[in-house]
């Protein structure tokens, strides 16, 4: 199976599917990540901190061992201020190389603009008649994002993965985006990560699990 997880930045793929990346990999699924946007200089961001998100980001891709990676490289928090067909294009160019049979998405009441926009380009993308190869989609939860969302809607996961076995690979990950992480009670603590994926756990009798939203199976 051919597996694409989407991040609008650098860590979102963690947060949200760090510990089902290592599963599938393990399984001998191809996982592939496509990143939307990246700190540039260009775009104001220092220097330092710019080279350090590019190491964060390469030794990201060889601890998960990723079969593919593209980064759009688009600038951060300014999607909204983007024309989406532009950003629509680059999306299913990717989708079309790695025809995906599984796409793992942020979620559309995530609240980061970024995760909005992101969302619904990947849906635009992803209609069966545009690209039948793709027979699930899902959107994760993502750490200090997804709890944050819309009051009128909330994230209701139906669909779960047990990473009982894989929970402290993920916080191995997680703690490469050390930019990223602080301690309790940032909602991106390694205790708060934890304490989701424990609560998740719950939810099917595991220890620990990670959960998403199934918006389409085909089978």
């Amino acid at each position: 199976m051919n597996v694409m997880v989407v991040s609008p930045h650098p860590d979102d793929e963690t947060l949200g599917a760090g510990g089902t990346i290592l599963k599938l990999k393990k399984q001998g699924d191809s996982v592939f990540w496509l990143n939307i946007t990246d700190m540039s200089e260009e775009e104001g961001w220092d220097k330092k901190l710019v080279t350090h998100r590019q190491e964060q980001i390469k030794d990201v891709k060889r601890y998960y061992g990723f079969d593919g990676f593209y980064n759009l490289k688009l600038p951060p928090t300014k999607l909204t201020a983007m024309d989406e067909g532009s950003i629509i294009g680059k999306i299913k160019g990717v989708f079309e190389e790695v025809k995906p049979d599984w796409i793992i998405l942020p979620g559309q009441y995530d609240a980061h603009s970024d995760h909005h926009v992101v969302y619904n380009c990947c849906m635009a993308c992803a209609k069966s008649f545009r690209a039948p190869y793709i027979k699930r989609i899902t959107t994760m939860e993502i750490v200090s994002e997804t709890e944050f969302g819309f009051q009128k809607e909330k994230f209701e996961p139906n669909f779960f993965v047990d990473i009982t076995d894989e929970l402290e690979g993920k916080i191995g990950a997680m703690k490469i985006y050390d930019t990223e992480i602080d301690q309790v009670p940032f909602p991106r603590s390694l205790d708060n990560i934890r304490a989701v994926a424990s609560y998740r756990g719950g939810h099917i009798a595991s220890r620990y699990a990670e959960a998403f939203s199934l918006l389409k199976q085909i089978e």
